[in-house]
């Protein structure tokens, strides 16, 4: 039944593929219950979705993933690529389907609307109505645009009250001024105290401001300003050096990243797992105008310049305005299509630049670090919530484990040339390292170099101890090795009767996990939080073995010097390194102070001092000093 099924679902598809166009379009794949899980635009429609079926991956970690969940596909044509890229945009802010990258929470950033009134309105909203109104934005730094719009109101007296002022209703003097008006908020344009074109001139003003050019309001205001003086009209033209000052106090407190006056948006990106930011730094006139944020969601193993062409698409469709020059960390997919778009709807040049060298790294790399910040503090703020951290999440995803792995386990093996070999084990709790739990074990049943077996050894004796001590066992269990580690850890574990333990091998060369019952290993994306919590685990168990036998070969070293005198046995050695706490106290004190510890008799005290006077006995300490 399942086979038919499976048979008709390839003819339906082949059937579809045989039909498409040769047109430029968008097309989106749809699961088994019909929702979009992907969308996608193509010069050629039929040849890019028949690409996904050809059996040859392209390259993307989930194209597998993405192929197999395809049950249905619906396209959509568009009469150039340009149309195809805008519709993908639209299409995948209104369905966020899971393989595609999009902005989280864009449609909660506010706009500024000016609206369609005599005297306009000027405000911050969420919600666009389409009643003539224009929209400027969206802008993430809510707080910052708000103190902005606030202050600049006040400066340029844009009215707050939501009157309905016309011609007549200042005619027959419907409404009075308010407050506002006595305290220099709002020039009145109630009862008819402005000029309209004058009160429109000042919205433009505030929107050039929120822009972030500087130079042409100031220009504005300097040549009304003398010309209120030279009509005697000096009330005004004090009013307008007040509105001058104030701009030129709020662009002075902006620093200068450039000297050619030119607009740019600078692009930094951060990605861990499938969660992304982008800090977005607005450089306007030369001056750095603000920096706005953006948190993304499906960026999991896509390349960096595929996210970006997504935040770029998604982003300008919104809005209003696009900058001369932008600035990115890579080079993003269909380069060209979407500069002919942005050029279109700035209407004029766009370039985009990827900086490498010289002046233009330095804003980047500026960018880059905010976008880490913002990233990690978001973390931050979801795990405290959580209470369980992210990378342990992603780790449970990655790995496809039973529960989440709040306890872990890891195991190192540290041995010189078959001397001495030792395990360590070593235990996190909620990705934070439980140190009174870490564990040494002398490796006591094995001969030789067998790291196979000193693993298996080390495995048993620690969970043949918590089974007998009825203890719990951790989520997942790590072993510092490839498959041969892998197999020694499991047989332990099935000796002890211990089933349904995940057991993980972490191999350091290409930082491959092999996993039960898979000859194949996995490996997880470098920016993966999970990754680098195994890394963090791994390392930990390696430097805590490291140290424990560089302790063990210190000892070694010191106990055979005290070896070499006749009449010191262990129980004397004690005795001497617990009262002078050194090989050098001990070499340099003399007979009566030898003597004069209970338990070292005055034969045994000469035996001592003469033993470290020789050239002999010098030599041997200064070698296991070094050592």
């Amino acid at each position: 039944m399942l086979t038919c099924q499976l048979a008709n679902l390839q003819t339906y598809l082949q059937y579809k593929f045989e039909n498409l166009p040769d047109s430029p379009g968008v097309y989106l794949f749809k699961n088994e219950k019909g929702r979009i899980i992907y969308i996608g635009k193509a010069k050629v429609l039929k040849n890019r979705v028949r690409s996904y079926f050809n059996g040859i991956p392209d390259g993307r970690p989930q194209f597998e993933a993405l192929v197999d969940a395809i049950k249905d596909v619906e396209v959509i044509v568009t009469r150039s690529e340009t149309e195809a890229l805008i519709l993908e945009s639209n299409l995948i802010r209104r369905h966020l389907p899971r393989f595609n990258v999009f902005i989280r929470d864009s449609k909660f950033f506010p706009y500024l609307r000016v609206t369609n009134e005599k005297f306009p309105r000027v405000l911050l909203t969420r919600k666009m109505v389409k009643d003539g109104s224009t929209y400027y934005g969206p802008f993430s730094e809510v707080k910052q645009i708000r103190r902005l719009v606030k202050t600049f109101k006040a400066s340029f007296q844009i009215r707050n009250c939501n009157l309905d002022i016309t011609d007549d209703s200042i005619r027959r003097k419907k409404h009075k001024i308010c407050l506002d008006y006595h305290i220099k908020l709002c020039g009145g344009p109630c009862e008819g105290l402005v000029d309209e074109t004058a009160y429109r001139s000042n919205v433009e003003s505030l929107v050039s401001m929120v822009k972030g050019h500087t130079s042409g309001v100031i220009k504005r205001l300097e040549h009304d300003m003398r010309r209120a003086s030279e009509e005697l009209r000096f009330e005004e033209a004090a009013r307008l050096r007040d509105q001058r000052k104030a701009i030129e106090d709020f662009a002075a407190r902006q620093a200068i990243l450039f000297l050619d006056n030119l607009d740019r948006d600078i692009l930094g990106l951060a990605r861990t797992d499938d969660d992304g930011c982008v800090a977005l730094m607005k450089v306007r006139q030369g001056r750095m105008l603000g920096r706005e944020h953006f948190y993304l969601k499906g960026v999991a193993e896509k390349e960096a310049g595929v996210i970006l062409t997504a935040f770029i698409q998604d982003y300008y469709l919104q809005s209003d305005f696009v900058p001369r020059e932008i600035f990115l960390p890579a080079p993003p997919e269909d380069v060209e299509i979407l500069r002919t778009w942005l050029c279109g709807k700035r209407g004029g040049a766009v370039d985009i630049f990827i900086p490498r060298r010289g002046v233009k790294v330095q804003p980047l790399k500026l960018a880059e670090a905010n976008a880490e910040l913002l990233l990690g503090e978001r973390r931050r703020e979801i795990e405290s919530r959580d209470r369980i951290p992210h990378s342990l999440k992603a780790l449970e995803q990655h790995l496809k484990l039973p529960a989440v792995p709040r306890i872990i386990e890891c195991f190192d093996i540290s041995n010189t040339a078959g001397g001495q070999p030792t395990a360590s084990m070593v235990q996190f709790k909620d990705g934070k390292a439980a140190k009174s739990e870490y564990r040494h074990y002398k490796i006591k049943h094995v001969e030789g170099i067998n790291d196979f077996a000193m693993m298996a050894e080390a495995v048993k004796r620690r969970y043949s101890r918590l089974l007998k001590e009825e203890k719990e066992l951790p989520d997942l269990i790590i072993v510092d090795g490839g498959k041969g580690q892998l197999s020694a850890a499991l047989q332990s574990l099935r000796e002890l009767e211990i089933t349904n333990q995940p057991v993980i091998g972490l191999a350091k060369r290409l930082e491959e996990i092999f996993q039960q019952g898979s000859s194949e290993p996995v490996t997880l994306p470098k920016t993966s939080s999970a990754l680098k919590l195994l890394q963090r685990i791994r390392d930990e168990a390696h430097r805590f073995a490291i140290i424990h036998h560089r302790n063990l070969r210190g000892k070694t070293s010191i106990a055979s010097v005290l070896d070499d005198i006749p009449g010191v046995g262990a129980a004397r050695k004690r005795l001497l390194l617990k009262h002078f706490g050194s090989i050098k106290k001990i070499s340099i004190a003399g007979e009566d102070e030898l003597a004069s510890i209970k338990g070292i008799d005055k034969r045994t005290a000469a035996a001592v001092a003469g033993h470290f006077n020789n050239t002999a006995g010098k030599s041997n300490i200064k070698g296991s000093l070094n050592g």
